[in-house]
């Protein structure tokens, strides 16, 4: 026994010794037609241990060409599993992505955030981009196969980090291309969101489901320090590294209260979920980690991408925005430019000649996002005189209804103008058959103001809207709102049928009067375009945490009876409302489980259980003039 286990190992070591010598050096399967088109013209070098300058190596792969001239770099670092013996979507997409780079000139670089996978160190959320980025880029750029010259690229996770380290305009990093990068904005303008850990001061219940899925345990396996890039080559093939976490069913895991249990209530990873539960909006950790804020400058050109059903389109476009009119350096400034699909997160190239979101068709989505892309890249990386800036529009957005690309040299685009419609009603707005009416008529003097009764054990359901990572709970885009408007509990506004068509492209602010005979709770709007036979598709949503109506910096609590007034975070989108369509807006005080449910106690609402019944007041009324102002163009 001892010997056939002894000739085993023998044997076993031997075609191990023969892989590596016919070729196989790297962690690339041979049989993918992809990968042989890759090696055939590419130098591949994987598990290259980077070097930090705290002696933490981040675990990196590089394809390039097969040439002696020095080459420009396209850099994605992640902290998503891109082990090439995985199988599955990430790992295809970024061979794929390596394969077209090389072909046109680049080499590709894919890193992992510290503390994920095969790199070193302690993960957080966006890793530490303050230093583990710049310091990337200074040792990309003394490699003897680099022209000096590095480009950022990726959506979600893959680009949120790439606008703090813009901040801090190293040399090298000579253009970027974010896409679905609102998770690291921190702060921008009137948006306080921290990363989408918030809106309007309500927790978004992504990040809770998001965790769950992503976060490795503190007690994970880990690879011996200073091991050799051999040895992690060989061993990835066995050792993926990714946790395979049991399913769960987030419809029902997001129900549980507190929240602050809810990972644990799943048996989830709660390191970092138990530093952000109890954050506030305001807290000052937010301000220390690798979030963008809008105190700091801005480097870069840069090529944004958002979509309009993700979850932070509205903060992604003040930022693109912020950008183009604050940067310290005027050429930064001049080389902002702007993609805006009718996409979910990170959906730009599912686009197809029929592209459906939700259960919506918005048409032909299709756009040439590569040939763009690369002409930006050629332009900043290669110093190539091309024709980027002749050909590409400053803003290039879709616009929904009309179902076409539009094109502008500013957000929102030229020719728009605010146009004011005000709530009204005879006390009775509640649900579609109610008699809430939108209007650009000012209301009479008399508050007949519209109640509702807002129970957080029985809150209005999420359904449809412009979502990211919430498993089972939500599903994205554009759903038919009749049913949901069938509530007592959600006011509904309608214009007149339109005669005539319009165009809304900008930010839709919305001003109520409210009062509660609670100390805090919560409004929601939702924005609605309702079709001749009555269908009512939703375009974008928000909500407002009362307390927080004169800053997140400050608690105000309301007074039972009192009315406030409460503006809410701005909507945006692009839709043609055609003749015969109506305008509409909904508003109700939950959107759960899109947003937290606020229990209506006036106490800190992360760590509660028990909630108590709200009855709350929209008024409208000269005094109180409900209103929300249409970017319409003219």
């Amino acid at each position: 026994m001892k010997a056939s286990y002894s000739f085993f190992t023998f044997c076993f070591s031997m075609a191990l010794s023969l892989n590596f010598a016919y070729g196989q050096i790297h962690g690339l399967p041979k049989d993918d037609p992809t990968v042989a088109a890759l090696e055939a013209i590419a130098h591949i070098d994987q598990k290259i241990m980077m070097p930090m300058r705290d002696g933490i190596r981040l675990a990196t792969d590089i394809y390039r060409p097969k040439t002696d001239e020095q080459v420009p770099v396209i850099f994605s670092r992640t902290p998503y599993n891109f082990n090439s013996w995985q199988n599955g979507e990430f790992r295809d997409r970024h061979v794929k992505a390596a394969l077209e780079a090389v072909k046109r000139g680049y080499a590709y670089v894919i890193q992992n955030e510290r503390g994920r996978y095969y790199s070193e160190g302690q993960w957080d959320i966006l890793g530490m981009p303050l230093t583990d980025g710049y310091d990337a880029f200074t040792w990309l750029k003394n490699q003897s196969w680099s022209n000096g010259k590095i480009g950022t690229i990726g959506c979600s996770s893959t680009a949120e980090w790439q606008m703090a380290v813009a901040a801090l305009d190293h040399p090298s990093h000579a253009a970027m291309v974010p896409q679905g990068f609102g998770a690291g904005v921190g702060e921008v303008g009137s948006f306080v969101e921290q990363g989408n850990w918030y809106r309007g001061g309500a927790e978004q219940l992504l990040f809770f489901a998001w965790l769950y899925g992503v976060e490795h345990d503190k007690y994970k396996p880990r690879i011996p320090l200073g091991a050799s890039q051999e040895d992690l080559i060989r061993i990835s093939r066995f050792y993926d590294l990714s946790p395979e976490n049991p399913r769960v069913d987030m419809s029902e895991a997001l129900q549980h209260l507190p929240i602050t249990d809810i990972l644990q209530n799943v048996s989830g990873k709660r390191e970092i979920f138990d530093r952000m539960v109890n954050r506030k909006p305001k807290d000052p950790q937010w301000y220390q980690g690798g979030l963008y804020h809008d105190s700091m400058d801005f480097g870069v050109p840069s090529f944004w991408f958002a979509s309009w059903y993700d979850v932070s389109i509205s903060p992604n476009l003040a930022l693109f925005n912020h950008v183009r009119k604050n940067a310290s350096d005027p050429t930064v400034r001049d080389n902002q430019y702007l993609v805006i699909a009718p996409t979910l997160h990170c959906g730009y190239k599912r686009a197809t000649e029929n592209t459906v979101v939700g259960e919506l068709s918005v048409g032909d989505a299709r756009l040439n996002y590569d040939e763009q892309i690369y002409g930006w890249f050629d332009m900043w990386l290669k110093g190539e005189q091309n024709d980027f800036k002749e050909k590409t529009p400053r803003v290039q957005y879709y616009t929904m209804g009309m179902n076409k690309w539009q094109s502008s040299e500013t957000w929102p685009p030229q020719g728009v103008k605010d146009v004011t419609y005000y709530l009204h009603s005879e006390g009775s707005a509640n649900t579609l058959n109610g008699d809430g009416v939108l209007s650009r008529k000012r209301p009479s003097s008399v508050d007949k103001p519209d109640a509702f009764t807002y129970d957080p054990m029985n809150p209005v359901e999420s359904y449809g809207g412009n979502v990211c990572c919430t498993g089972n709970a939500v599903k994205g885009g554009a759903f038919d709102q009749q049913i949901m408007e069938e509530r007592e509990d959600i006011l509904v506004y309608t214009t007149p049928v339109l005669e005539k068509g319009v165009e809304v492209s900008g930010e839709i602010k919305t001003t109520l009067y409210i009062s509660s005979d609670v100390l805090d709770t919560d409004f929601t709007v939702k924005l609605i375009d309702v079709h001749p036979d009555g269908s009512a598709y939703n375009l974008d949503e928000t909500i407002q945490r009362v307390r927080y109506r004169e800053g997140y910096d400050k608690e105000v609590f309301l007074t039972k009876g009192e009315v406030v007034k409460l503006e809410l975070s701005a909507l945006s989108t692009s839709n043609y409302f055609k003749k015969g369509h109506r305008i509409r807006i909904e508003v109700s005080s939950s959107n759960f489980p899109r947003f937290a449910r606020n229990l209506n106690t006036g106490g800190n609402n992360y760590d509660e259980s028990e909630g108590v019944v709200a009855r709350n007041k929209v008024h409208h009324s000269r005094k109180y003039p409900s209103k929300v102002v249409l970017p319409m163009m003219q």
